[in-house]
């Protein structure tokens, strides 16, 4: 008998691909109307700077164990404790301007004020752009009369508050949300899903995780012996160390797993 489901945020619930692809989209547009370049080209180079600088940081190590990408770091302030996220808070100005700088330069154009400007109005295109898939709703709405939710996310608890906070009608489902930053480890991790059992009574033959990434939600789920559901909007390849017990294209096909999980735990 399934009692907790524990949903991943991002690219579940929340479309963050597509708030990310419409704030680049926005702003490169933008930068085409102000200096003739190509939007998409634009897109594509300062995607690669962002990646290219975000590596070489000291705080690269901390970043991968949290689960924060480049392109979160192009838009949150990680106003956020501890030492690395200092270290983040005050580098994050520099980041940003020098991707926007830094991708501009690879179609040659070298203009440090044009990109200090994109790199602002990529954080305010961004904060205006929060998409949430359409059936999240319904499957919430249906679940939390039977089963309690639990939100776990990788990322700063900063940012993810941000998004949650642009999305309001989200967080009220949830019994319990755990973010990465916050706890100190994130997915695949077997610490922080164990975290998650501890905090809400669950053994793990009780709770499922529904989640996109399998090298994270998945993978982690695993781990810890908690089963898992495979969101695979995009028709993606399964991986040998991620397997997922369910498979699913839609998040609507959870309820039919969880009916045949019920029906086959009353037998």
């Amino acid at each position: 008998m399934i009692r907790t489901i524990i949903f991943d945020l991002d690219d579940t619930l929340l479309w963050d691909k597509k708030s990310i692809g419409t704030a680049f989209d926005r702003t490169c547009r933008y930068a085409a109307d102000t200096v003739g370049t190509d939007a998409s080209a634009l897109e594509l180079a300062v995607r690669e700077a962002a990646r290219g600088l975000y590596a070489s940081y000291d705080t690269y190590e901390f970043t991968q164990r949290i689960g924060i990408n480049p392109f979160e770091g192009l838009w949150g302030t990680f106003d956020d404790p501890g030492e690395d996220f200092g270290r983040m808070k005050a580098r994050s100005p520099e980041y940003r301007q020098e991707s926007w700088t830094g991708g501009l330069k690879a179609l040659g154009i070298d203009d440090p004020a044009l990109g200090a400007e994109l790199a602002e109005r990529f954080v305010e295109e961004r904060r205006k752009a929060p998409f949430i898939y359409e059936e999240t709703f319904d499957v919430l709405d249906r679940l939390r009369e039977t089963c309690r939710l639990v939100l776990l996310t990788n990322g700063a608890p900063s940012l993810q508050r941000e998004k949650l906070a642009i999305t309001p009608e989200l967080e009220p489902y949830f019994d319990l949300i755990v973010i990465s930053g916050a706890f100190g480890r994130g997915k695949p991790d077997t610490s922080i899903f164990r975290h998650v059992l501890e905090e809400t009574g669950t053994d793990a033959g009780e709770a499922i995780m529904v989640g996109d990434n399998l090298l994270t939600d998945i993978l982690g789920a695993g781990r810890a012996g908690i089963r898992s559901v495979w969101i695979n909007r995009e028709g993606k390849e399964k991986l040998p160390d991620a397997d997922p017990t369910f498979e699913i294209g839609h998040l609507g096909e959870l309820h039919g797993i969880l009916d045949t999980l019920s029906a086959d735990s009353g037998r």
